[in-house]
């Protein structure tokens, strides 16, 4: 047969209800397949172990009839948890040709899909690997195999862009002094101006500080300029000492706004009271200035003034009533209307032509 498909591995997300995964790629022994699970919150992966009694152990069945592969776990897969199935075959070549032996066709296709099956499985692995591009032509690395050798390196790049894990990962030094040893990534501290330096140099140190001036100032990068640091620090406190001032002045003027709108209610509800007032004083003067014309119009009506005649109806033009009166400018006399016809008042008042009105009006009012 062919082999078509590229793929080395399938991966599957729990359900809590199913613990039998298929492999539908081409596999020639379950022993072939490795089956990891992996919590998916955290990454963390575990290899489980064919026919092994774990939570998530597993057996690999193949079935003839539909040549297909199932993974059963021991267990349902919560949905927490993946499922990683990939192919691993061992890099070995068992077909034997015997000579004179009939060509044996399907030993050799199979081994030719075994070829392409390693290669498939190689590039799986690849496709994982840390790689320099086709036309990078940087040199090959040696790693030191003994442990201490290599504790607290890192790999990375030199000045000419080679790899290299000779670094140490940043180590901090202490002070600056001169006459030392100090190796690419070390940090420093330079005691005159308390700014932070990186080694980017392997070399030993001469001069003085501080390193800025140094002789060997280009083999120094500066991490941490003090200085800016702390006007940072003290820039970032005015500015929250004044973002307190500014909301403390925002309180007192919401306070302040608070009061005058309190003040604003009371002057309004004095003003409403003032107003109330004001139109009960205007409605007493109205009823006031009604009595008073009442009071004149009903003394207007009994004294009708100074006429030189006799008047036939009152200052309205209503019928005269007994008891009014005038001041009958002809004789000088005042006159009283009694029993249908005006008569002389019993009391003379020759001098009332000048006053008469006067004394009338003093007396209604």
């Amino acid at each position: 047969m062919t082999v078509s498909n590229q793929n080395s591995y399938i991966s599957y997300t729990g359900n809590g209800s199913t613990s039998a995964y298929a492999w539908p790629f081409k596999l020639y022994a379950g022993g072939d397949l490795k089956v990891y699970t992996v919590v998916t919150a955290t990454g963390v992966a575990s290899l489980q172990t064919s026919g092994g009694g774990g939570t998530y152990d597993y057996t690999v069945a193949y079935n003839a009839v539909t040549e297909a592969w199932t993974v059963t776990l021991n267990n349902n897969l919560p949905n927490t948890h993946k499922l990683y199935l990939t192919r691993v075959m061992d890099l070995e070549q068992t077909v034997d040709y015997i000579e004179g032996d009939a060509f044996p066709a399907t030993a050799h296709e199979d081994a030719l899909d075994k070829i392409v099956l390693t290669q498939q499985q190689q590039q799986e692995q690849l496709n994982r690997a840390f790689k320099l591009d086709q036309v990078n032509t940087g040199t090959t690395v040696d790693i030191a195999t003994i442990v201490s050798e290599r504790s607290g390196k890192v790999l990375g790049f030199d000045p000419s862009g080679n790899l290299i894990a000779t670094q140490e990962i940043g180590t901090y030094k202490g002070n600056w002094a001169a006459s030392t040893a100090y190796k690419a990534r070390a940090l420093v501290k330079d005691t005159s101006t308390n700014n932070i330096f990186l080694c980017n140099t392997d070399h030993t140190s001469s001069g003085s500080q501080p390193l800025t001036s140094n002789t060997d100032s280009a083999k120094w990068d500066l991490i941490v300029d003090a200085a800016a640091a702390a006007t940072s620090a003290t820039n970032a406190a005015s500015s929250a000492t004044a973002a307190a001032n500014s909301a403390t002045a925002s309180a007192n003027s919401a306070t302040a706004a608070a009061s005058s709108a309190t003040n604003a209610a009371s002057s309004a509800t004095a003003a409403a009271s003032s107003a109330s007032s004001a139109a009960s004083q205007a409605s007493s003067s109205a009823s006031q200035a009604t009595a008073a014309a009442a009071s004149f119009d009903s003394f207007d009506d009994i004294y009708l003034g100074v006429k030189s005649v006799e008047p036939s109806a009152d200052n309205d033009g209503d019928a005269l009533t007994e008891g009014d009166m005038y001041f009958n400018s002809s004789d000088g006399k005042l006159k009283i209307y009694s029993g249908g016809q005006w008569k002389d008042a019993a009391v003379d008042t020759s001098a009332f032509a000048q006053a008469g009105f006067s004394i009338a009006m003093a007396v209604a009012l």
